[in-house]
């Protein structure tokens, strides 16, 4: 015989929360959010004082979105303020592929 215990109020408590934490997640893979995207605590200088405040590590949370491109071998990366859609950063890069100069 399997013996459950009841749904008490913090196990309810605890559900609520951890669904509320996935469904954040799922939001912010939909949306771009930074955090969800790969971005490493070193690049989150959004105003470029060479340092990643407290402030600017959880504006990657809400208020950063991160786009990427693609043009031939040139990779890209946008960082663009959620609120007005701003873009105030781009990272590019060219990536060479094995086999393309032969």
């Amino acid at each position: 015989m399997i013996l459950r215990g009841r749904f008490t109020p913090r196990r309810k408590a605890l559900l609520a929360l951890v669904l509320l934490a996935l469904a954040w997640l799922g939001w912010g893979w939909y949306s771009g959010v930074a955090i969800t995207q790969g971005v490493e605590k070193e690049q989150m200088d959004w105003n470029g004082d060479g340092q990643v405040s407290r402030d600017e590590f959880l504006q990657a949370f809400y208020a950063v979105k991160v786009q990427d491109s693609e043009e031939g071998s040139r990779h890209c990366r946008s960082f663009i303020w959620r609120s007005s859609g701003e873009e105030f950063r781009r990272d590019c890069r060219t990536v060479f592929k094995k086999g393309a100069a032969e």
